[in-house]
Formats: C-alpha cells, structure tokens, sequence
C-alpha cells in the first residue's frame, strides 16, 4: 500500500467513523512508517483530532453563518495531492453529502487517480437498530462514487446479520466495487464493551493502551484482540 487516500463515509452519525477511521490509520501506520497522514473533516465533533497520537490535521469548512461552504475542500484536496504517502480521511457525518457533491462535481476521485493516487472509499454498516438506514447509506453510496470500496460491518450496537439479503446489496457485491469487508463482531458488553468505550473515550491508540499502567494485563489484552482480528481481516483487502 503506497500513495493512497481513504475516505471514512457515512452519513449517520455515531455509528464509528472516528473508530474505524483511527484503527484504519493505525493498520497503515503499522505496515507503512513515517507513510500516514490524517485528517478531519468533522465541523462540529472533531473527535479524530483528539487521537493526538496520530497528529491529524483539522480541515475548516465552515463560514461565519455556521454552514459547509464546498470550496473549503479545494485546501483539503490540495494537501492530498502533496501528500506522497497515505492519507486518511475521517469526514464527519455534518460533511457527508455536501463532500460526495464536491468529490463529483469536479472530478476529485479522478484528478487524484490521474496523478498516482489510489482512493478507497470505506462505508459502514451498523447492527441491530441502525441496519436498515446504514444498509441503504450503503447502497447509495455504491451508486455516488465510483471508486473501490470496502464495507465495514460494525456490531457495537448489535448483529449486522442479514445485511446482505437485499437486492441492492447483492447487486453491489456482484460488483467488483467491494475490495473487502471487515466485520468488527458483536462481542460481550460487560468486558469488550467496557473496555472499547472506555478507549474511545480516552481517544487512545493501541500502543498507548499497551503501555498504559491505567489497564491491568486482562483488559491490555482484549483490547489487542480487537485490534488485531480488524488487521488481520484489513491484510485480506485487495489493496
């Protein structure tokens, strides 16, 4: 993996962008050092910012009357377009369509293409409640973008079971669109749960877990389980 840019989308909120989006980053640091850059693009919640340890850069796209003004993103593309590495790019639920329009409008995925980049686009779909709106997030977004993508399956809020049953869904998958998908399995809420909303509170990396007097040896544990199972699973991506 070299040269690449990955947009976390979504445009429901809370479903696990700034999660995804920082173990993605994580996964990249880890293979490629010294290769990543982040950012966000989150105008209200710039949680992914608050991962200090990986220095992602915050992109203002917001005018003094508190609205997405689009040629806001001109900065952002520009900073992919010098970035010589790899470029992650959280981008915040309150920027979803107004983003997806700018991309399309001008060509961005292209232009960026055209110039060596690879762009992978990362969608979401979350269990139990939020299956229904995540899945036709999803759909939609097969249909917006043209770029490879690959799907998270997020069950920190339920089974994602059955996701894969609608029409619209096997079209896409039939496609060869879909480069991977990376299930985060529904694990036991009283240790796992805990545990990862306790890290995402902290906006912690793994290596600061590990090194952190703050989790005894258990809790260190199913954190790097966690992580680990998600890299392993990345490492099957056709990249």
């Amino acid at each position: 993996m070299n040269n690449t840019i990955h947009f976390i989308f979504q445009g429901k909120g809370g479903i696990g962008k700034t999660f995804i989006s920082s173990l993605l980053a994580q996964y990249i640091d880890k293979k490629y050092p010294t290769t990543l850059k982040c950012f966000d693009t989150d105008q209200e919640n710039a949680t992914f910012t608050q991962y200090t340890a990986l220095n992602v850069e915050h992109v203002d796209v917001m005018d003094d009357n508190r609205t997405i003004n689009q040629k806001g993103f001109d900065s952002l593309i520009e900073k992919l377009f010098k970035h010589e590495g790899n470029c992650v790019v959280d981008t915040g639920s309150n920027t979803f369509s107004s983003l997806i329009a700018y991309l399309k409008e001008a060509d961005i995925i292209e232009m960026l293409e055209s110039d060596g980049k690879k762009v992978y686009i990362h969608a979401i779909i979350g269990g139990a409640a939020e299956l229904k709106d995540t899945s036709a997030g999803f759909v939609d977004l097969c249909n917006q973008i043209k770029a490879p993508i690959v799907l998270w399956l997020n069950e920190k809020d339920g089974s994602t079971k059955g996701w894969e049953l609608e029409n619209d869904i096997a079209k896409a998958l039939a496609s060869d669109i879909i480069r991977g998908i990376v299930l985060l399995p529904e694990r036991n809420k009283a240790t796992y749960g805990e545990d990862m909303k306790l890290l995402n509170t902290e906006r912690l990396t793994l290596n600061e877990v590990l090194a952190s007097a703050k989790r005894n040896i258990v809790e260190r544990q199913r954190i790097k389980t966690v992580f680990d199972d998600a890299f392993q699973k990345l490492d099957k991506v056709n990249w």
